[in-house]
């Protein structure tokens, strides 16, 4: 509750992208512990007062008062679906918002360790946020809690008139030049599943009509 008074957060969740290297698989589906990584994000997002879920698959349950959304044209890539995600939370955001892939088994002890070492870290006014690091030194952009002015304004200029700037951009591009501050995580909490190796060795098990392995 203190973090979530100190750093007020919108959340948007991405939940789409093709999963190649799974076969095609709807990565949130997959379960650990009995749950779905989608249950997991929504429950390392709980704390946000709105909150997009952005390429939900067909037939997928939507989560109750979340906002679906999707980008255009689909499957045009991670920074086009939090452009989406961000534009249906409207203009009453919250002043940050918390960007999360819907394929991390550890998400809500990564979510809030992200929410504790951005409170705890001195990152000016003008900044661009705070960002997840793994063990390895690796940013997560996946896992970060931007300042949601400047993320959109860097989207909106990305975009271009007609929006097709985003198709396709690497968040590396919509990142370059943003003034992040750095939260190391502990290991493992920013693992995510990419592959049926990692699927195995996270304890992942396949959702329905899907494999992790």
């Amino acid at each position: 509750m203190f973090l979530m008074q100190r750093l007020p957060f919108d959340a948007v969740l991405l939940a789409g992208g093709r999963a190649s290297r799974l076969g095609g698989a709807d990565k949130t589906a997959f379960t650990v512990g009995g749950r779905t990584l989608l249950d997991l994000a929504l429950e390392a997002a709980q704390d946000a007062r709105a909150t997009a879920v952005v390429g939900l698959r067909p037939g997928t349950a939507p989560p109750p008062h979340a906002i679906l959304t999707r980008e255009s044209p689909p499957w045009s890539g991670p920074v086009a679906a939090l452009g989406a995600g961000l534009r249906s939370l409207g203009a009453t955001s919250s002043p940050r918002t918390l960007v999360l892939a819907c394929d991390l088994p550890s998400a809500p002890g990564a979510v809030r360790a992200l929410l504790r070492g951005a409170a705890l870290a001195d990152d000016s006014p003008e900044g661009f946020g705070c960002v997840a690091v793994d063990e390895e030194g690796r940013r997560q952009p996946l896992l970060a809690l931007y300042r949601t002015a400047p993320l959109a304004a860097r989207l909106a200029e990305l975009a271009g008139g007609d929006g097709s700037g985003l198709v396709g951009l690497s968040f590396r591009r919509l990142l370059d030049g943003a003034d992040l501050v750095e939260v190391p995580l502990a290991v493992g909490l920013a693992a995510d599943v990419d592959t049926a190796d990692d699927a195995r060795r996270l304890g992942v098990s396949g959702g329905a009509g899907a494999t992790a392995g």
